[in-house]
């Protein structure tokens, strides 16, 4: 989960459908600008291409209770529909940290070990929110109630664990040829927030950026 920025206004359809007593959420304009905004990215594990992708609700609007929320464009995001199926539990209703109005980095540690698992951590364990989002972020990629839940969570793994080694080794070319340009503008699109698991790879050279002095003005 990464920092996104959303446009305005909301898309007019919004207005418009939360006048009628069936309207919906999902209007063509509605889904072209969240995919835009998110860059076709799940917002909560950052799977980028989205096959199943969905409108959710940071906060639930529990089938029209809170009909605000349900056309609110401040509380609509991008989302897939495994993330989005793990999120619909009672202990994610009190809401996760909004990634358009708070930089998650900043408030949660993304880790990604030599061991090929993941460790995702609130920065501050008294920080309820973030320790929520982080456990969320956890769940999507462990979670194994079901059969599909293996399936897929095993699938957002391996994808993670791809474009980890892609950073590894262009990090290693780099190594090898400091003064490579080429190195450089591989690197600095590996970690733009539009990326792939942009929090992840961030969240490593974050911590090993001793090793790498050259890329700090590319990590932005």
């Amino acid at each position: 989960m990464v920092k996104v920025e959303r446009t305005f206004p909301a898309p007019a359809s919004l207005a418009a459908e939360a006048q009628k007593e069936s309207g919906s959420y999902e209007m063509p304009d509605v889904v072209a600008q969240l995919k835009k905004d998110f860059h076709d990215k799940c917002y909560i594990c950052e799977l980028k291409g989205l096959q199943d992708p969905q409108v959710e609700h940071l906060l639930p609007h529990k089938g029209g209770m809170y009909r605000e929320r349900k056309f609110d464009w401040k509380n609509l995001f991008w989302s897939c529909s495994h993330c989005n199926s793990i999120k619909n539990q009672r202990q994610y209703d009190e809401g996760i940290l909004d990634c358009c109005q708070e930089d998650p980095e900043k408030y949660i540690a993304f880790r990604f070990s030599d061991k090929n698992e993941i460790d995702v951590s609130a920065i501050c364990a008294e920080d309820e929110t973030a320790v929520r989002t982080a456990k969320l972020i956890c769940e999507v990629f462990n979670m194994r109630n079901t059969g599909m839940r293996i399936y897929r969570s095993d699938f957002r793994l391996k994808a993670l664990q791809a474009e980890m080694n892609v950073l590894f080794d262009n990090l290693e070319e780099l190594k090898r040829n400091p003064a490579s340009k080429a190195a450089r503008r591989k690197l600095k699109a590996l970690l733009r927030r539009e990326s792939a698991f942009a929090a992840f790879k961030r969240g490593y050279l974050r911590e090993h950026l001793t090793e790498y002095p050259t890329l700090k003005e590319d990590f932005i």
